[in-house]
């Protein structure tokens, strides 16, 4: 075909019933020409050809949460190997929080971000800063937002650290829609034992911590619900992991409450007692939770409950985590596993490949206005050659973030990024 650079022979591309065709994608300039039935019939003239039998065609996905630790804890991760762990996971669009050092409150920072992702990965995975949604995280005075936006903040955030003040919250929802932003809430009663890292139940009492409670992560997302209700305006609550605030959602909804909501990959596959034995590579903020919980969640995100996975990738040194319990920081890294993780629930019938693309590709552009590849004529190449039966080993070698703090750590997963292209062109 006349202009096409490059031919994508024979991928398996899922559709919304679960199922999958066989195609050859056309590459012209970066963009989309033209997606045909694999019958080999469509003429490439002399593009490159790739054959892709066997291979899964997914769109480059989308991870709206992440910290990349960038500026301030580079000993964690930096963006380049953020960035790196992210083009190799299939995620062409990356969202990163800020809680920085200093925190993502100003435009200088913001840019600082922006341009050490152009240096180390010009071509892509294309970073999109979270502003702080008050300065320091403090939680009393709103960050400079406007100023924040006009540098490239696509959202705005206190994660990490809740914010009490329902009036401070009430305000930033207001300023953040008049720049046509959102407000990502991180969920979690300040006062009912924050960031314990195991949640509140028999298994707590049995190795005796303070867990939280799951209604910790439930009032502080009542009290956004109300809010999104009462000025008619958009909400995001972040990292979801409880049949509670599950069902709050659902309510929410159905009142037309503009409320979406995001969960990650570790609370769809893990129970509490991963945190038996106190394994600290399994506390993690909200702490996992019931099997109650786990099938809640599997059932919201099936039925467009829960809008989005994420991977809260939160990357520690390995001395960070090798201490008590206690005094170990909550987080796991995720942008190496997540693809893999989500297509074990493909492969057990829990999510159709049709709802990853959803979940990782279409709802999250959709709501942060991102680059999107649906496959139509003209959209950006962006894309993803999965090989669904690589079976790889979960360890620090096979890692491409700097940190390995991850409950999977050990475990063989099947399935793997083969290639990823962004703009047509090829980055890994």
């Amino acid at each position: 075909m006349s202009g096409c650079q490059l031919a994508v022979r024979g991928a398996t591309l899922p559709d919304g019933r679960g199922k999958g065709r066989r195609v050859d994608l056309l590459v012209a300039r970066g963009k989309v020409l033209e997606l045909a039935p694999a019958a080999g019939k469509t003429p490439a003239g002399e593009a490159e050809e790739i054959d892709a039998s066997g291979l899964v065609l997914l769109p480059s996905l989308t991870d709206a949460h992440t910290h990349l630790r960038e500026p301030g804890y580079e000993y964690k991760e930096d963006i380049a190997s953020g960035l790196s762990a992210a083009a190799h996971g299939g995620f062409g669009n990356v969202m990163c929080m800020a809680n920085t050092n200093p925190v993502n409150d100003s435009a200088s920072v913001t840019e600082l971000m922006l341009d050490r992702a152009k240096d180390s990965w010009p071509r892509g995975p294309r970073l999109f800063p979270i502003g702080a949604l008050t300065r320091g995280l403090a939680g009393r005075e709103l960050a400079p937002m406007a100023e924040l936006a006009e540098a490239g903040c696509v959202a705005f955030s206190n994660d990490g650290v809740p914010v009490s003040s329902s009036e401070v919250m009430r305000r930033a929802m207001e300023y953040a829609s008049d720049l046509g932003r959102r407000v990502i809430d991180h969920c979690e009663d300040p006062s009912m034992n924050p960031a314990s890292g195991v949640n509140d139940g028999v298994l707590s009492g049995r190795l005796g911590l303070d867990g939280q409670p799951d209604v910790a992560e439930t009032i502080q997302a009542a009290r956004d619900v109300l809010l999104a209700e009462y000025l008619d305006l958009p909400v995001h609550l972040a990292h979801v992991s409880c049949r509670r605030t599950v069902e709050l959602i659902a309510w929410a909804k159905s009142r037309g409450v503009r409320v979406t909501a995001e969960t990650c990959p570790h609370y769809l596959l893990l129970t509490e007692e991963r945190a038996a034995g106190f394994d600290s590579l399994a506390k993690v903020n909200p702490p996992l939770r019931t099997r109650d919980d786990v099938l809640a969640l599997r059932q919201a995100v099936r039925e467009g409950v829960v809008d989005i996975l994420v991977t809260d990738h939160a990357p520690h040194a390995d001395c960070e985590k090798e201490v008590e319990f206690d005094a170990a920081p909550c987080g796991v890294c995720g942008l190496d596993t997540a693809l893999a993780l989500t297509w074990t629930l493909v492969r057990e019938g829990e999510l159709t490949a049709g709802d990853l693309v959803r979940l990782w590709a279409e709802a999250p552009c959709g709501l942060f206005d991102l680059p999107l590849n649906r496959f139509r004529p003209g959209d950006p190449a962006d894309f993803v050659l999965f090989d669904p039966g690589r079976s790889w080993l979960v360890c620090p070698d096979s890692l491409h973030s700097k940190a390995a703090n991850t409950p999977f750590l050990g475990r063989t997963l099947e399935g793997r990024v083969r290639a990823h292209f962004l703009g047509g062109r090829k980055i890994v």
